[in-house]
């Protein structure tokens, strides 16, 4: 039997790429990853401590290497927001998967990151969110093969939908 392809979560902090493709894994029968535990182990710290500690340019290249390194099949794969920046990386990914963006309003991750002290996520100084999520928007939309609505839906609604198109 061959394996089935894996399906790759991009998308804003605080979008649901965990709980989204988790719940899509269990629906599905693959595996699941969060590309986050990888950088973890990896690294033997948090997130946020490699932040902290290292800075944004660090992190983003821990990131890369720790995506570059999955090799897995039959899996849902939810990355960090910056993934997208790691092109090498997610092009490896989409090698032997499917690229899943789960779009939310910019509002939305307003609304929902009220913790970026301690989310791991790469902001520079004197950025804000609407500058990271301006930026960042392009990349995923230009490296999706399909693109859900998160906003404003159940998880199931969302699940349904990513398994009738991948």
């Amino acid at each position: 039997m061959e394996r089935q392809k894996n399906i790759i979560m991009v998308g804003m902090p605080s979008c649901g790429k965990s709980t989204i493709g988790l719940a899509l894994a269990e629906a599905s029968g693959r595996d699941f990853l969060d590309a986050d535990d990888v950088i973890e182990q990896m690294e033997g710290r948090t997130l946020q401590e490699i932040i902290d500690q290292d800075g944004n340019a660090y992190f983003l290249e821990a990131e890369r290497r720790a995506l570059l390194s999955i090799e897995v099949g039959n899996t849902v794969i939810a990355t960090g927001g910056s993934a997208v920046f790691a092109e090498d990386a997610i092009e490896k990914l989409r090698e032997d998967g499917t690229v899943v963006y789960i779009r939310i309003r910019e509002e939305t991750v307003e609304e929902r990151l009220n913790n970026l002290d301690e989310r791991g996520v790469t902001i520079e100084e004197g950025q804000t969110l609407a500058d990271l999520y301006n930026l960042r928007t392009p990349y995923y939309e230009r490296c999706a093969d399909i693109t859900v609505d998160g906003d404003g839906r159940e998880i199931a609604a969302v699940v349904a939908e990513i398994r009738k198109m991948v």
